[in-house]
């Protein structure tokens, strides 16, 4: 769940797992599977930091040994990072693949529903 603004001021809480797409017209209209429509206050930049940033926090407490592991393979794989890696461990990630990370996620879960709602 991540904490947004409605333009209002007032502060609501989204399951991102809803989340179908979100587009900047100016402002932030974020459309859910369901097809509801919710304007918020945040940038689409900043709804995919957020989204990441719980997805991350999920992954660390399902797998808090992770960080561990893969600090012991980036160290035999020569300093090379792995994607997971580099999300669990808080290092450093390229924004944009990010954002691509979190929109193919987006697209899958938003299949996977679909496909188990047929």
């Amino acid at each position: 769940m991540i904490s947004l603004t409605r333009l209002n001021g007032e502060t609501m809480v989204l399951n991102s797992d809803l989340i179908r797409y979100a587009e900047a017209n100016p402002d932030t209209v974020i459309t859910l599977v369901t097809g509801e429509k919710i304007v918020v206050a945040e940038s689409c930049d900043d709804l995919v930091a957020r989204v990441i940033e719980y997805r991350s926090g999920l992954l660390r407490i399902a797998f808090p040994n992770l960080q561990t592991l893969t600090a012991s393979r980036e160290e035999s794989a020569s300093g090379r990072e792995t994607a997971i890696g580099a999300k669990i461990a808080g290092t450093a990630v390229d924004v944009a693949n990010a954002k691509q990370d979190a929109a193919a996620d987006a697209d899958k879960s938003w299949r996977r529903r679909q496909r188990d709602n047929d």
